[in-house]
């Protein structure tokens, strides 16, 4: 997994509308990239919203939000028009951007083993990584976001 101080590695995907997303026009840019496990499900939702409910402040502080899931650009576009998500989606169903940014792997629930995306959040400025949330609080997600962008200002 990408650590802070490492250089963000160049991408390229499909956001929600099926248009190309391409890393290297935002890589001057201070982005927030939220990786997730999947559109429309309980927890996901909850850290999706707490991010929209915040959205304008993290704005304010120069940021853009990306969240990134294996999900499909339609399941994407359903969970932005359900939930009223500001921000782009960008989809990763051969994750190729997760492995990059080394959040692909080998999970566990319930005693089964299984691969995919662990919930990884990367604050980004320039090219360089800030901060890595390994593991989010997804009902304060955004306050933790903050506390670091403005602790580092």
């Amino acid at each position: 997994m990408l650590e802070a101080g490492d250089k963000v590695p160049m991408f390229k995907g499909i956001d929600q509308n099926g248009n190309v997303f391409d890393y290297r026009d935002h890589k001057q840019k201070k982005i927030i990239i939220f990786f997730f496990p999947k559109s429309m499900t309980p927890t996901c939702t909850t850290q999706a919203c707490n991010l929209r409910d915040n959205y304008k402040e993290l704005h304010k502080r120069g940021f853009t939000l990306i969240g990134i899931s294996p999900d499909g650009s339609e399941l994407q576009q359903k969970f932005i028009k359900t939930y009223k998500l500001p921000y782009t989606l960008i989809s990763d169903s051969d994750a190729k951007i997760m492995n990059r940014f080394g959040v692909w792997g080998e999970k566990q629930l319930y005693g089964r083993k299984y691969e995919g995306v662990h919930r990884t959040t990367f604050v980004i400025e320039g090219r360089k990584i800030m901060h890595v949330f390994k593991r989010p609080r997804n009902k304060m997600h955004s306050e933790e976001i903050m506390a670091v962008i403005d602790n580092r200002s």
